[in-house]
């Protein structure tokens, strides 16, 4: 005869165990609530706001020159990762030596994430030294990112009678140099050369643009100026000019020399030869940090932080598209960008600055 099988004798819970299970579904089904449509509608709604509208991306300075470039190349990339599908316009708006852009950015445009500024990195000077045309504190913008950062490249045009170092020291009578403003490097470094090595500049400031300059100095208004070096290597007219050696790079600003300007000094090789004293060197570095922050994208104050973080986002991704490297690469743009939390902390380390290196920035930029 078959033999039935034995089974295990049920366990009956106890009351604890019962209590204990009743209060992890009541917490599963608490969180099923938190994930309902009505919850997440906020979120829904923030990555969405961007949908059917338009981002301006204000430029303060001309059209043509490295920054205007720049803004224009991540313009056409930064909408591909910004939910909604936005479109995007730059709008140039050039002036007081850039400032009237980064103004406007900072106190005119609505804080609502749909303005964009690319600006000059060495603003927060003109704010240091208490220029009363900023209306803006450096510090409080909300920082996305820059694409770069950039070195500094002094050039003379080669028939201008400044062959050599000794030649600038010793000059008569100095050579003029270009300059948008005083927020510019046409105006700084020209400045931050007599104060550490000596050298006297004529500085002709109130040119509009890069462009201006450029034609200036082909009508030979003036024979020098300061771009950065991913200027001067990135675009027309200098790829011509160093080609057919029209202009020669007197000193460059980095740590160490670029590559392609392998005979040409930087500024902490001449101070060390020169003998700079400390506080000239010190003063160096306060205004050589102007190039660290290379290229910056920024946006205004009280832009919702959830909408900041989409910027943000957006920007890292589309700096690290594919195309848009092949891009630069074709151009010989170099990539290194910083992220905006990181440009948000340093913009509040660099406008914090003791009263001495204040008084001799005011020199350095002619607010004296």
């Amino acid at each position: 005869m078959k033999q039935c099988e034995r089974r295990a004798p049920l366990t009956l819970l106890n009351s604890s165990t019962v209590r204990a299970f009743k209060i992890l579904l009541v917490g599963v089904f608490a969180a099923f609530e938190l994930l309902t449509p009505w919850s997440l509608q906020p979120l829904f709604a923030q990555a969405n706001f961007y949908q059917g509208k338009t981002i301006t991306l204000v430029v303060s300075s001309t059209t043509g020159g490295g920054y205007d470039l720049w803004a224009r190349l991540m313009a056409r990339y930064i909408v591909k990762y910004i939910p909604g599908n936005p479109s995007i316009v730059v709008q140039n708006m050039p002036g007081a030596g850039n400032i009237i852009g980064a103004n406007y950015v900072y106190g005119i445009a609505k804080p609502d994430g749909l303005t964009l500024g690319a600006v000059n990195p060495a603003l927060y000077f003109d704010q240091l030294v208490g220029r009363p045309e900023v209306k803006f504190d450096w510090a409080k913008f909300n920082w996305i990112g820059p694409p770069e950062k950039n070195d500094i490249v002094y050039y003379m045009r080669a028939d201008a009678p400044f062959k050599t170092i000794e030649d600038l020291r010793n000059a008569k009578e100095s050579p003029k140099c270009g300059s948008t403003g005083t927020g510019s490097t046409g105006h700084y470094i020209p400045r931050l050369l007599e104060e550490t090595l000596g050298i006297k500049t004529q500085i002709v400031s109130g040119y509009p643009g890069a462009s201006d300059i450029e034609l200036a100095i082909e009508r030979g208004e003036v024979f020098c100026w300061s771009p950065l070096l991913a200027t001067y290597f990135g675009r027309e007219p200098y790829r011509r000019w160093h080609k057919s050696g029209y202009v020669r790079v007197m000193i460059q600003t980095g740590l160490k020399r670029d590559q392609r300007l392998k005979d040409t000094p930087t500024l902490t090789e001449l101070m060390q030869q020169y003998k700079t004293p400390d506080a000239g060197r010190r003063l160096a570095k306060v205004i050589l940090t102007a190039a660290t922050l290379g290229r910056p994208i920024g946006t205004t104050p009280g832009t919702p932080p959830d909408r900041v973080k989409i910027l943000r986002d957006a920007y890292a991704k589309a700096i690290a598209d594919p195309e848009l490297l092949g891009e630069a690469t074709k151009r010989e743009w170099e990539v290194d960008p910083t992220h905006g939390e990181e440009l948000q902390t340093l913009s509040k380390e660099v406008i914090a600055q003791p009263r001495e290196i204040i008084e001799r920035m005011k020199w350095v930029l002619g607010r004296e």
